[in-house]
């Protein structure tokens, strides 16, 4: 059978989750190799829905955003604001707890993948190809600061959350 869009994204959404079950061995100790492959993953993830996927399903849309596109890319940047500073414990739960919330919006049935798999028709295998041929995403070191959480914390309200960080 061959691979579907849905498929190839799913799947990155589980190695994600196995890197992200990786980070925390314990309370409070982070394993700083695995979080910098979640992070590097979760960035170029992040990408390839927003700059393929998303803007694909727009197109074949003629012109029009998928309904739940507004809150998937609210999502992204509350995932991304967090990110930005070394990890804490609370920083991967909060991770963690916004992509238990986000992964079905996705993957469920009749969720954006089915929608852009449905969508892409006859040109599903170009966009795949797009998404295998994605390259990493340039990851910077993190940053800290009062600032950077403040950022944070207000991505995280713009998509619905409220967090300790």
């Amino acid at each position: 059978m061959a691979e579907t869009i849905h498929g190839y994204l799913a799947d990155d959404h589980r190695r994600l989750d196995g890197l992200l079950d990786r980070v925390i061995s314990d309370a409070e100790t982070i394993d700083a190799a695995a979080y910098g492959q979640f992070r590097t993953g979760l960035l170029k993830h992040i990408a390839m829905e927003e700059k393929i996927i998303l803007p694909a399903a727009q197109k074949r849309r003629g012109g029009a955003a998928l309904p739940v596109a507004a809150k998937l890319r609210l999502d992204h940047g509350a995932l991304t604001s967090l990110l930005v500073p070394t990890p804490t414990a609370s920083v991967v739960a909060a991770i963690r707890a916004i992509l238990k919330l986000h992964n079905p919006l996705e993957e469920d049935p009749g969720g954006m993948y089915d929608q852009c798999e449905e969508l892409a028709g006859a040109e599903a295998e170009q966009i795949l190809q797009q998404l295998r041929d994605a390259r990493d995403v340039r990851v910077v070191p993190n940053v800290d600061g009062p600032h950077i959480m403040e950022a944070a914390r207000r991505a995280l309200a713009r998509a619905g959350y409220d967090f300790v960080l």
